[in-house]
C-alpha cells in the first residue's frame, strides 16, 4: 500500500522547485494534492501532473502574506478536499543585497512570504487538524537559516524565524496529535541555484563534503517521512538535507 492512501496534502510554493517535487511524491505515495502558488499558471500545470498520475488535485493562486487571500483559500480547499491531514509550508523568496545596501521593501517582502506566510498559513489549516486529532505540518527551512550567509540577512532571518515557529508549534500542537518539523535543504538544484554563475558553484562544492548539489527528490523523500506513518514520533525537529554542508 502506498504510504498517503488517503490523505489530503496542501504544498504552498508548489508550482516549482522544490515544492513541485514534494507535491508530486505526495500524489506518487497515495496522496490528493492542493498545490498552491503565487500563480495560477504554475499551480494549475503541477495540478496537471498529478492528476496524470492518478490523483485529484486543485490549483490555488495565492500570496501567502496576505491573511485574507490565506484565509480564503484555506476555507475553499476544505470544503472542496473535506479535511487536511498534511501541511507543507514551502512558499519563499529571496531579495538577496547586503545589510547596508538592503532596502526595507525587500526586507519585508522575504519576512512577510517566508515567515509571515507560515505563521498565516498554518494558523489557518491547524483548526481543521486540532478538530480531527491528527495532521503533520512540515516547513521547509534552509541551512542558511541556521549558519547565515553574507548578502542574505533578510533570507537567512525568515529560515532561522520558521524554526523557532516549528518548534513552538510542535509543542502547542503535540497534544492534539499533530507533529511539526522542519527540513533544512542546503543548496539544491532550483531555478535559483540554476542562475549561479560557474564560479560561484564551484565555490558552492567545496563546501560539500559530497560533492554535488541535491535534487528536489531529496527534499521530497524527506517530506515523505516525515508526513508519513514513519515519522509518527518525530515532532519539533530540523532535518538537515545538505550533502553534509553544515556538519
Amino acid at each position: 500500500m502506498s504510504q498517503l492512501t488517503n490523505q489530503i496534502a496542501v504544498v504552498t510554493g508548489g508550482g516549482r522547485g522544490i515544492g513541485r517535487a514534494i507535491a508530486l511524491k505526495f500524489a506518487q505515495e497515495g496522496a490528493d494534492v492542493a498545490v498552491i502558488s503565487r500563480t495560477q499558471e504554475n499551480s494549475e500545470k503541477v495540478a496537471a501532473e498529478i492528476r496524470a498520475l492518478g490523483r485529484q488535485s486543485w490549483a490555488h493562486a495565492v500570496d501567502v502574506a496576505e491573511a485574507a487571500a490565506v484565509d480564503a483559500a484555506a476555507e475553499k480547499i476544505l470544503a472542496e478536499c473535506g479535511k487536511a491531514d498534511i501541511l507543507v509550508n514551502n512558499a519563499g523568496v529571496t531579495r538577496d543585497g547586503l545589510l547596508m545596501r538592503m532596502a526595507e521593501a525587500d526586507w519585508d517582502t522575504v519576512l512577510n512570504t517566508n515567515l509571515k506566510g507560515a505563521f498565516l498559513v498554518t494558523k489557518a489549516f491547524s483548526r481543521a487538524m486540532i478538530k480531527a486529532r491528527s495532521g503533520r505540518i512540515i516547513n521547509i527551512s534552509s541551512v542558511i537559516g541556521l549558519i547565515g550567509n553574507a548578502g542574505q540577512c533578510n533570507y537567512a532571518a525568515s529560515k532561522a524565524g520558521l524554526i523557532g515557529f516549528t518548534q513552538s508549534c510542535a509543542r502547542e500542537l503535540a497534544s492534539r496529535g499533530i507533529t511539526v518539523n522542519a527540513i533544512a535543504p542546503g543548496f539544491i538544484e532550483t531555478d535559483m541555484t540554476a542562475a549561479l554563475n560557474e564560479i560561484m558553484r564551484a565555490e558552492i562544492l567545496k563546501k560539500i563534503p559530497l560533492g554535488r548539489l541535491g535534487q528536489g527528490e531529496d527534499i521530497a523523500a524527506a517530506a515523505l517521512y516525515l508526513a508519513s506513518a514513519s515519522g509518527r514520533y518525530v515532532t519539533g525537529q530540523v532535518l538537515t538535507v545538505d550533502g553534509g554542508m553544515v556538519m
